[in-house]
């Protein structure tokens, strides 16, 4: 098995257009022609994971936080980053981000966040505008059927928890076929007037090329009259943090507490307790504090995230209990979760996790 053709699979399931426009997801190292003999899953990539994946004759790295951020002018060794890079690729060893492309899909690093504390119902916090397209074709009326077929297999009229979705209307096309034209209905130098019908849809922008693909495959006209229109509507199942309910309301302590031994901390940083039972739960793996203000107007009793600055707990203005468990900690079950999504792709293949802790951060007690 190529490379390539595990960084396909892991594509379907995040894909590149849905991460931050300051991100950097993607094949960092390697080359995705290689033949793949491991997988090693883990959530940074540093020299010890590089010597990591040597030891373990595993040659693509999986990682959630892409090892080159910003852009590299010199490779000589005179920081972690360079030396990482170096010591990956005089190894043969590839390394694939997949940062926030799966941070803003809804069963992605903040979904194993929300299971892992109980959360049910769960939404997407802040949803992604501009993800969404419409494909519109026009197909003689026998074969339209056959067309909505095709485009609907290649993933297009999925809305929410419905799939298949589209609309239909009947009218009369007309074209007149030149000079080297091989019609499908109609004659030479003649208009032709045929009962066809329009079908709308609505599709992810990364499956424009396969959805477009499979309708003119299956459209029998030579040439298709079709529109791709941009929409300005969310995706309800892409963006930024998720909110859920606790099966039952809590005492804001004791919800630290379960916190505090889900995650394997030592302390919490949080701001004043409102001394009221919990329900409506936010969560944002790595740094949120970009979602306070959203979290609050989702009506959350309590946001869980990491990296808040001083004056950023302030934001809370006594309506949430904002919780900062550290970034690390916050994302540390995305190695489970890549992991989980590979070995059901390639249950016979190697694929393994990092045994090794790259938190930069260390606690004093």
């Amino acid at each position: 098995m190529q490379i390539k053709t595990v960084i396909q699979f892991l594509e379907t399931v995040a894909p590149p257009s849905y991460q931050e426009s300051y991100d950097n997801c993607g094949l960092l190292t390697g080359s995705a022609d290689w033949e793949c003999r491991g997988m090693l899953c883990t959530l940074d990539t540093l020299e010890n994971i590089v010597d990591e994946a040597i030891g373990k004759k595993c040659n693509l790295i999986v990682a959630h936080h892409p090892v080159i951020f910003s852009g590299i002018k010199k490779l000589n060794g005179k920081n972690y980053v360079e030396r990482t890079v170096i010591k990956a690729i005089k190894n043969d060893i590839a390394i694939y981000a997949i940062h926030t492309s799966l941070d803003n899909v809804i069963s992605g690093v903040n979904k194993r966040f929300a299971d892992k504390i109980g959360l049910r119902n769960i939404q997407i916090i802040f949803p992604k505008k501009e993800i969404l397209r419409k494909l519109v074709v026009y197909a003689p009326l026998p074969n339209a059927e056959d067309v909505r077929n095709a485009i609907f297999k290649a993933g297009a009229g999925e809305i929410g928890n419905y799939n298949e979705c589209s609309f239909s209307s009947e009218g009369n096309g007309t074209f007149n076929p030149q000079e080297n034209a091989k019609p499908f209905i109609g004659e030479f130098g003649k208009r032709e007037t045929v009962r066809e019908e329009k079908i709308e849809v609505i599709f992810p922008n990364y499956l424009q090329h396969k959805i477009v693909a499979a309708m003119k495959a299956a459209h029998p006209y030579e040439e298709v009259a079709y529109d791709i229109l941009p929409l300005g509507n969310i995706h309800e199942n892409v963006g930024s943090g998720i909110i859920g309910e606790l099966n039952e309301e809590t005492e804001e302590t004791v919800f630290l507490k379960i916190i505090k031994q889900t995650f394997g901390l030592s302390v919490i940083r949080h701001t004043g307790l409102l001394n009221k039972k919990i329900k409506k739960i936010a969560v944002c793996g790595g740094a949120g504090s970009f979602l306070i203000r959203n979290a609050i107007a989702a009506g959350a009793d309590f946001y869980i995230t990491s990296d808040i600055k001083y004056h950023e707990f302030f934001d809370a203005d006594n309506q949430i209990v904002i919780a900062d468990i550290g970034h690390w900690e916050s994302e540390q079950f995305t190695i489970d979760l890549l992991f989980d999504i590979l070995v059901a792709k390639f249950p016979t293949f190697a694929v393994l996790k990092s045994a090794l802790s790259t938190n930069p951060v260390q606690y004093f007690s």
